[in-house]
């Protein structure tokens, strides 16, 4: 990822820092008060703090009565945006009808959940999701010859706990158009092998994928656009520019923390020795670029950097190898000389 795209989508970050800076000397200023003696008594009155005035919404002379009655447009229908939201047993996931791919899928793996082998890959097969209207969705056609992979936003790996969870893994509402050799292949697969590493310390991880569409600095110009190509014939699937993945680790306990760590990845070849943490953002920025919000209720003295608990590095694996040890060993716990 450039330093000019990373400080797009850190530009959200920077300007919540500023202003709650701003608000909370603002706030300061307001709430101090100073007491002067009086000349005229010897008793002092307890200060008071001064209140905000309440403004007074202006009295209207009489009711409007509008001529116009745009919301009848409803007795025909809601127009949207509409985000099917499809539980699946493996995914939660809310999809984007414009660009026929997912807004975001979410997942929740646990050590116990991949001790599990009920599911087999070779017994799936890529298919279109009915719970989305045909016009809207995402069809096998549209990857034929496009040279793209059906990337999954949840891996298959992570839902073989059942044949159905496996199976739902499978379908397009659940993909996007991916790089394949680099990214969906490589790279892009370590990242999901590092999440399933995670369950050696977390008794509980939840994970937030999906695709963003970030724009460009155009070198003739100097102007920001956001371009992407789209797939399909007619064209119908937008292939998106980069992905995010967030991660939720709990510590199992009512209330407890909850580790966070925010990543997003260029749609295209990453060098396998790349260090992850060079594609570490805050969430605000993921949040931002995405116009979702992950973490609105999880309050700020429950929040933990999950790169300072654990190292937030890959194992670079043959496709081969990762099948075998879909696991594999624990990232290393920081301050910890006697973890594995």
């Amino acid at each position: 990822m450039s330093k000019k795209t990373l400080a797009v989508i850190a530009a959200a970050f920077t300007g919540a820092a500023a202003s709650s800076a701003f608000f909370s000397h603002q706030q300061k200023k307001l709430t101090t008060t100073t007491t002067t003696p009086s000349t005229e008594t010897t008793t002092l009155s307890a200060p008071t703090t001064p209140q905000p005035p309440v403004p007074i919404p202006p009295t209207p002379s009489k009711e409007l009565i509008a001529p116009v009655h745009p919301s009848g447009l409803f007795q025909y229908g809601f127009p949207g945006p509409v985000s099917d939201l499809h539980p699946t047993p493996s995914t939660t996931s809310a999809f984007d009808r414009r660009t026929r791919n997912p807004a975001w899928v979410a997942e929740h793996i646990t050590p116990a959940s991949l001790l599990l082998h009920d599911g087999n890959r070779q017994h799936s097969s890529f298919a279109e999701d009915t719970a989305i209207p045909a016009k809207f969705r995402a069809k096998l056609s549209d990857y034929f010859r496009s040279g793209y992979d059906r990337g999954h936003q949840v891996p298959a790996a992570d839902a073989k706990w059942s044949q159905e969870a496996m199976d739902s893994t499978f379908l397009l509402s659940n993909m996007c158009p991916q790089v394949g050799d680099g990214f969906n292949r490589d790279y892009w697969a370590h990242l999901e092998d590092f999440c399933r590493r995670l369950t050696n310390h977390y008794p509980s991880v939840r994970i937030v994928t999906g695709p963003l569409y970030l724009p460009r600095r155009d070198a003739t110009d100097g102007k920001w656009r956001v371009t992407y190509e789209v797939i399909g014939n007619p064209p119908n699937v937008a292939v998106p520019t980069h992905f995010y993945k967030v991660i939720l680790a709990e510590d199992g306990k009512t209330g407890g923390d909850v580790s966070l760590a925010a990543f997003v990845l260029p749609n295209a070849r990453i060098a396998n020795d790349k260090p992850l943490m060079d594609f570490e953002v805050p969430l605000e920025a993921v949040e931002r670029a995405s116009g979702l919000e992950i973490a609105s209720k999880l309050p700020l003295q429950r929040r933990k950097r999950l790169c300072t608990d654990v190292s937030c590095s890959l194992i670079v694996r043959e496709y081969a190898d990762r099948q075998k040890n879909l696991k594999g060993g624990a990232p290393v716990r920081i301050g910890r000389p006697d973890a594995n």
